[in-house]
This record gives C-alpha cells, sequence and structure tokens, in this order.
C-alpha cells in the first residue's frame, strides 16, 4: 500500500495563500506523474492540477493563475502554493499518484477560505 502524507491545510481569508505538501515513497515520486484533486462541500471529487516528472504541469481552468504545482526531487515531496484564494476554493484537497500497484490518494487536507 502506496502512503501519500499530506499537510498544510488550513483556514484563510479570501485573497490569502496556503501551501499544500504531499510526501511520497522515493521510488513512487521518482517514476510517476502526481495529481492533486479536492471534493469541495455537496461536490464530487475534482482533478485540480498535475505535475509530471519532467517539471511540466496542468491546471483546471478554475485555478489557473492563481495555484502552482511544484516537485522537490531531493525531499520527494509535491507542492501546491495556493494563491489568491476564493471562498469557492474551500475543499478537502487530495494528492494521488498511480503506479503498478494501484491508484494512491492521501489523506486529505482541508482548506478554508472565509471572510
Amino acid at each position: 500500500q502506496v502512503q501519500l502524507v499530506e499537510s498544510g491545510g488550513g483556514s484563510v481569508q479570501p485573497g490569502g495563500s496556503l501551501r499544500l505538501s504531499c510526501a511520497v515513497p522515493a521510488r513512487i515520486f521518482d517514476r510517476n506523474t502526481m495529481g492533486w484533486y479536492r471534493q469541495r462541500p455537496g461536490h464530487e471529487r475534482e482533478w485540480v492540477a498535475t505535475a509530471g516528472r519532467a517539471n511540466w504541469t496542468n491546471y483546471v481552468e478554475a485555478v489557473k493563475g492563481r495555484f502552482t504545482a511544484s516537485r522537490d526531487k531531493v525531499k520527494k515531496v509535491m507542492y501546491l502554493q495556493m494563491d489568491r484564494l476564493r471562498v469557492e476554493d474551500t475543499a478537502v484537497y487530495y494528492c494521488q499518484t498511480i503506479p503498478r500497484s494501484g491508484i494512491a490518494w492521501g489523506q486529505g487536507t482541508q482548506v478554508t477560505v472565509s471572510p
């Protein structure tokens, strides 16, 4: 069972910033594309961003220009820098990857954006 460990959630006012972290086992980190997903209240879980091994990234339109996904190859950690947060970004955020053993999710971290 691949274990992904997330941290960095919290509460912030609109316009604020948070950075999420996802610690990944080294062999998984080096071989796989990683993703961020979120589940907003009353919604299905949705894709937010992808960070590939060669540092390419892709984002859902709603977060483009505000969120930045990155990977630290030394620490084996994936990050999601979230700037200019909006109330509608409130959600539980999950990191995810799909190694050969099957899809793996982090435990989720709550992000709350409120005035």
